[in-house]
């Protein structure tokens, strides 16, 4: 399925109305250049998971993670260059949480180890001044 965001507003409501199909277990990976709305979406997720936390980026970081409906785990592997760098950080932990969401911004750095791990990608393009958001589920979860 293919999205338009015109403002960022509509970037946000994007990911409130993603959170709704969530059951948990999830690991979701955002696809997009720098500045393409990816932190922001996972706002919006975070607030349709009932999140009241601020939510900000891990680029630093690497990880935070919220309480909510369902935990929410947020990645920023743009600093990580393997899945097993990842892992001996201890960050992949949370990939095993059933009530748990792993949102993961660059995760084509964690190798393609980690790609069987993925149920969707979100990929974020420039268009008409806005954004096309793609989302391709990767396995048939029965969540639309």
């Amino acid at each position: 399925m293919t999205y338009y965001a015109q403002t960022p507003a509509d970037t946000f409501r994007l990911g409130e109305r993603f959170a709704a199909r969530l059951q948990g277990g999830e690991v979701v990976s955002l696809e997009g250049d720098l500045g393409m709305g990816k932190t922001l979406f996972t706002k919006g997720l975070a607030a349709g998971l009932g999140i009241t936390e601020t939510v900000t980026s891990p680029t630093f970081t690497v990880m935070n993670d919220y309480a909510g409906r369902l935990n929410l785990y947020h990645y920023d592997a743009y600093r990580l260059a393997s899945l097993e760098e990842a892992e001996e950080a201890g960050l992949t932990e949370c990939l095993a949480d059933p009530r748990g969401v792993t949102v993961v911004e660059w995760a084509e750095n964690l190798g393609t180890a980690f790609m069987p791990r993925i149920t969707t990608v979100v990929r974020f393009a420039c268009k008409d001044g806005g954004r096309e958001l793609t989302f391709d589920d990767k396995q048939n979860t029965g969540k639309t």
